[in-house]
């Protein structure tokens, strides 16, 4: 028994070396495969840059929707700005010019022809006066304006006098202090005399403002509102003048409202116009 004990122990010590070299065989590592390296650096290709990115779209103009129009509000909120007054320029010269020299024509003289007295037409009725205003009586002084676009200023009532002034400014008032026949001798706001034609005067009351702009106000009172502001050499024509009153109602264009007489010319002291 005890031989058969030691023979099993001694095969065990034999078979264990055997053993372990079949694992080491078993469990050893497979063969790695060579590892192909490159070629050198000089026969590599050159890297190649990175593609840009495509530039954005250019912005749009940006578009300004059109203005509205503005409205006027019925009631102007609180501090709100209110609305500017207008201003009135005037719309021509308010003084004369000086005519340009005239060349010397010679003037046929006529020759007179013998007229029958039967033939003689009888004498023309006397025509009112056209600078005087309908329904009044001619007093000296008083108003006119010029009835056209260019007015002449003689030395003399005559058509053989010498023109010293050229009025180009209708409506403009003037003073008639004297008359002779159909010439009048009158007075313009700068104290120029002359003499002019009657047919070239009409009896529309106007005013021009002087010596400086105006307010247009909407009653007579120096606190009522302001309409527009009539700058210095603006005429207009005058509506109405009450008696004992400093106002006049006056229009200057499509403004109407009322002046004090001190800012303009064209009335007497203390004068009464009817409307």
């Amino acid at each position: 028994m005890h031989c058969s004990v030691r023979a099993i122990l001694l095969a065990g010590l034999l078979a264990a070396p055997l053993a372990a070299e079949g694992l080491a065989q078993t469990v050893a590592p497979a063969p790695r495969a060579p590892v192909q390296t490159e070629g050198p650096a000089r026969d590599r290709p050159p890297p190649q840059p990175a593609p840009k990115p495509p530039p954005p779209p250019p912005p749009k103009p940006a578009t300004t929707p059109p203005p509205k129009p503005a409205t006027t509000p019925a009631t102007t909120p609180p501090g709100a700005h209110p609305k500017p007054t207008p201003v009135v320029p005037p719309h021509g010269p308010a003084h004369p010019h000086k005519p340009p020299p005239a060349q010397a024509v010679p003037v046929p003289v006529p020759v007179p022809v013998p007229v029958p007295q039967a033939a003689r037409p009888p004498a023309a009725e006397r025509l009112p006066d056209p600078e005087t205003p309908e329904g009044s009586k001619p007093k000296l002084p008083r108003f006119a304006s010029l009835r056209a676009e260019e007015v002449n200023m003689r030395a003399g009532p005559g058509q053989k006098y010498p023109i010293e002034w050229v009025y180009k400014r209708r409506d403009l008032p003037v003073e008639i202090e004297r008359e002779f026949d159909v010439w009048r001798y009158v007075r313009d706001a700068d104290g120029i005399k002359g003499w002019m034609q009657q047919a070239t005067l009409t009896g529309r009351r106007t005013f021009v403002v002087r010596p400086a702009d105006a307010t247009l106000r909407d009653a007579a009172s120096d606190s009522a509102g302001a309409v527009a502001v009539l700058k210095a050499g603006v005429i207009g024509r005058i509506r109405s003048c009450e008696a004992g009153s400093e106002w006049c109602n006056v229009q200057a264009g499509s403004y109407r409202g009322f002046l004090r007489r001190g800012q303009f010319w064209g009335t007497l002291p203390n004068e009464v116009i009817a409307p």
